[in-house]
């Protein structure tokens, strides 16, 4: 579990390359879940929603009339959450949402590794440099 914005993305990974690299068959046994922690709370009236992108958020605030009156709150962090909105939203097994580990392509898998996580530095660049141009930057959070 981390946060859910780019910094949480990170550690994601970094956490991720410790299970690939040194707890491999924990990954393969498919004992390894990313936990998925909302971005925002929108709030209307008594009513609130937790929205887990960005496109998300834009797509739940679009339908609301343009006078109307909303709150948006934004989790920086999985501390910024309130214990019970952490529980609800992330942790309860019966609310939450969860994503299984799975190794589609070993080979593929850790030639990724190595290029992001590896101690050269020209892979990495043109890896970002050739799959970077593929993200959407305006939903990016930094």
């Amino acid at each position: 579990m981390t946060d859910a914005d780019v910094d949480g993305a990170h550690i994601r990974t970094l956490l991720l390359t410790f299970f690939y690299r040194y707890q491999r068959s924990m990954v393969d046994q498919g004992y390894v879940y990313i936990a998925c922690p909302p971005l925002y709370k929108v709030e209307r009236g008594r009513q609130h929603q937790y929205c887990y992108s960005d496109r998300e958020l834009n797509q739940i605030t679009s339908q609301f009339p343009a006078n109307a009156n909303y709150t948006i709150q934004r989790f920086k962090g999985l501390g910024e959450m309130m214990p019970q909105q952490l529980w609800d939203t992330t942790m309860n097994p019966e609310t939450r949402t969860l994503k299984r580990v799975e190794i589609e392509d070993a080979a593929e898998a850790d030639r990724i590794f190595t290029v992001l996580m590896g101690d050269r530095v020209a892979p990495r660049r043109e890896f970002i440099e050739t799959y970077g141009s593929r993200l959407n930057l305006a939903d990016l959070d930094i």
